[in-house]
């Protein structure tokens, strides 16, 4: 059974833990404001599904990248290979270290595991197949509300100007034959000796394995996604049919041009 959930007690429980922080670090800043948007996206995925509880997507969402904020305190560094495993991190914070508990006070021991799982799991490259349902239904909402607002994250300063000149830059086709099986890019496809377009391309390929109607439906229409993919790049161009490909077969004609309010909820 899911338990009551007080979203005032679990906003403060999560500003008084990032104040540990500094927010003027724009790392710690970008951090803050993914959560919140995570959060209300995971919310908005919650709300198609007739099983799900949108209080317990929007909680997935507010805790899922916990470990983000020691992750980059302790090592300066977002990327997990040079690092720490993120979702590992958090969720180890969170249900080792007891402080889930200061989010929801009466938690159920179900939902304790389902969300320890989520969040242990929403940065892998997949989950397994034989997942219990109910846990697997919200790990694959919150992995897909983290991926849509990637799509946001990589177009604003710093990660902009990152991939701000890709056009003499070409993709190994270890790398693109994953784009034309419409499939992530694994990890150690794109490490190493990735540059920066590979590296978008694994990015951007995340889109092939949105798992819901709703996910697909606000990629397309908050537009993130298409602007990355209008970058100066011929690979990328191949790119962007095969994602369109991909998303025009689930984009119904009444998902089409719907609004979201995805507001951090007392910040600007």
């Amino acid at each position: 059974m899911i338990a009551h959930i007080d979203r005032s007690r679990a906003l403060e429980a999560f500003r008084a833990y990032t104040e540990n922080y500094d927010a003027d670090n724009t790392n710690i800043a970008i951090k803050i404001a993914h959560t919140y948007r995570v959060a209300s996206i995971s919310e908005r995925i919650a709300g198609t599904i007739s099983e799900a509880n949108v209080n317990f997507a929007w909680l997935l969402g507010l805790l899922h990248d916990i470990g983000r904020f020691e992750q980059v305190t302790r090592y300066g560094t977002f990327f997990d290979a040079l690092s720490i495993d993120h979702a590992e991190l958090g969720a180890d914070i969170l249900f080792h270290d007891n402080l889930f508990g200061s989010f929801v006070p009466q938690e159920s021991q179900e939902m304790k595991a389902i969300a320890e799982t989520a969040i242990r799991l929403h940065n892998k490259l997949s989950i397994p197949e034989n997942m219990e349902e109910k846990t697997a239904m919200y790990t694959k909402i919150l992995r897909d509300a983290d991926k849509v607002d990637i799509f946001r994250v990589l177009t604003e300063y710093p990660y902009n100007e990152r991939y701000s000149n890709l056009k003499d830059l070409v993709a190994r086709d270890e790398v693109m034959k994953y784009v034309k099986e419409h499939r992530c890019v694994p990890r150690e496809a794109s490490a190493g000796r990735a540059n920066e377009l590979e590296m978008l391309i694994a990015q951007c390929c995340m889109a092939f394995e949105l798992e819901y109607p709703e996910s697909r439906a606000i990629v397309i229409e908050q537009g993130y996604l298409k602007k990355l993919l209008e970058k100066d790049s011929e690979q990328l161009a191949i790119v962007k049919a095969e994602i369109l490909k991909a998303l025009g077969k689930t984009i119904s004609p009444h998902e089409q041009g719907r609004s979201y309010d995805v507001t951090p909820p007392g910040r600007p």
